[in-house]
């Protein structure tokens, strides 16, 4: 049977958290990847990302307590997806603006080793209205 990890209601979500969470660049790498593949398995992401299983983990943590994230566990699987409405809801527009400076990012080829292939699900996925999610 699924369980969900720990994380704060969306009325307990703190501003300087989630700033603090987004403000590390694997994170906000780690937080692309969700906005491209929804319901992302822990190991799919790590694959792009060159670092150990325990720093990886860790940012998953920071992730996943500031609200930014939601962690269900399914047997030894973890899927991860971003809490869209509840961070709507508690700073409406936030989002939007993450998206479009990743969005810059990645089009200016700042720290982007992936492939064409992969550059454009991403900016495809980062434009996509942020009501629009679930």
């Amino acid at each position: 049977m699924p369980a969900e990890l720990p994380h704060p209601d969306t009325a307990d979500l703190e501003l300087a958290a989630v700033m603090h969470a987004l403000s590390d660049p694997i994170r906000l790498q780690l937080v692309a990847c969700l906005a491209c593949d929804e319901g992302e398995n822990c190991g799919d992401l790590s694959q792009n990302i060159e670092l150990h299983k325990s720093t990886l983990s860790h940012h998953y943590r920071v992730l996943r307590e500031a609200g930014i994230t939601r962690t269900t566990v399914v047997g030894r699987t973890r899927l991860i997806r971003l809490r869209y409405q509840d961070l709507q809801a508690r700073f409406p527009g936030l989002l939007s603006v993450v998206f479009r400076a990743l969005v810059d990012m990645i089009e200016d080829d700042e720290q982007w080793d992936g492939s064409a292939a992969d550059r454009a699900k991403l900016l495809s996925a980062l434009k996509r209205p942020v009501d629009s999610r679930s």
